[in-house]
């Protein structure tokens, strides 16, 4: 296997490899970008002209998808696996991964489109490098372009597996991504309505990728990932790298669609979000349930029929999102 399919050592260890680029036997070449981030490109005969971006570790305890980027990292280095796309993978936050931790300083995943200029620190710094390696990447013209970020979330879920489709206006969703995520094993769909600041949202909408960030579970330490089952994903990005993806039948039939109603957000050391420390990802909430306070008298009370929480996380730094809350939505406005 050639040394370059070993991205994870390399980052774990904190080392450069020796050789920054190499070629398979079929001539795939592999080319170390930068820590923690490696160029897939097929020969150009086999070229299918998709251009799909793989980044994992954007929070650093979140190992089950640094894994599974890992095996196919393998394969291809292996010649097991045959690419036809160009490939950008990534490891997100190389310091927070070696660490087990979520992030050292800050979050990464909320320093994007624009927000990584209005602070400093390494990871600031990072979500900066970023930035730039996916818009090099996605500089080639009249090209295809896929966005995966995969995650697993810190708490439990009602519903495991599902994905967050971010927005952009006068952007429709496309009804044929959220049939692919369904072959891909996801149960449910996050349709956002605003900007965002997440890594997904910077590759959608300043990049023009098709990009979601990819939720598979809940996150556990290196080795232990026996119960986040993603065998649909891999086979799915198996297909998709080599170019034999069956062809989608984009019926959305056990699919859940959700759009947001609205965010919490933090205002101060003051706030209190009235949920059980355990409580899952897309518990329900009834109406008038008062669910968060704030200063200033502030209350979040549910208003909305089949309203659910997810993300609820009330150690966030104030001024960020502390939850939010959804509703079930319909596929009325896809393309």
């Amino acid at each position: 296997m050639l040394a370059l399919g070993k991205l994870l050592e390399l980052t774990l260890a904190g080392r450069e490899p020796a050789e920054k680029t190499q070629l398979t036997v079929e001539g795939v070449r592999m080319r170390w970008l930068s820590e923690g981030a490696l160029e897939v490109k097929p020969p150009e005969a086999r070229d299918n002209g998709l251009d799909l971006l793989l980044s994992a570790g954007i929070h650093g305890n979140e190992t089950a998808p640094i894994e599974l980027l890992d095996r196919l990292l393998h394969d291809i280095a292996r010649g097991d696996l045959k690419p036809r796309a160009r490939i950008l993978f990534l490891f997100g936050n190389p310091e927070a991964i070696r660490r087990g931790e979520r992030f050292v300083e800050q979050d990464v995943n909320r320093l994007f489109n624009g927000r990584h200029e209005l602070s400093g620190g390494p990871e600031a710094l990072r979500a900066c490098e970023l930035e730039r390696l996916a818009a090099s990447f996605f500089s080639l013209p009249d090209r295809s372009r896929l966005h995966y970020d995969l995650h697993t979330a810190i708490r439990g879920s009602k519903i495991e597996q599902f994905a967050l489709y971010p927005w952009k206006e006068d952007r429709p969703h496309s009804r044929r991504e959220l049939a692919r995520l369904r072959a891909a094993g996801m149960e449910a769909v996050l349709l956002q309505n605003k900007p965002s600041i997440v890594f997904s949202a910077y590759t959608y909408e300043q990049l023009g990728a098709e990009s979601f960030t990819l939720e598979l579970g809940k996150a556990r330490p290196f080795g232990q990932n026996d119960g986040v089952n993603v065998s649909l994903l891999e086979k799915r990005l198996q297909q998709i790298i080599e170019g034999n993806e069956p062809e989608l039948d984009e019926g959305l039939d056990g699919l859940q669609l959700f759009s947001v109603a609205r965010e919490i957000i933090k205002h101060s050391d003051s706030f209190r979000l009235n949920l059980p420390a355990d409580i899952e990802n897309f518990s329900e909430l009834g109406k008038g349930y008062v669910l968060a306070e704030d200063i200033a008298q502030t209350r979040w009370v549910i208003e909305e029929e089949g309203a659910r929480i997810i993300f609820p996380n009330p150690k966030v730094r104030n001024g960020l999102r502390a939850g939010i809350l959804i509703v079930p939505a319909t596929d009325e406005s896809l393309i």
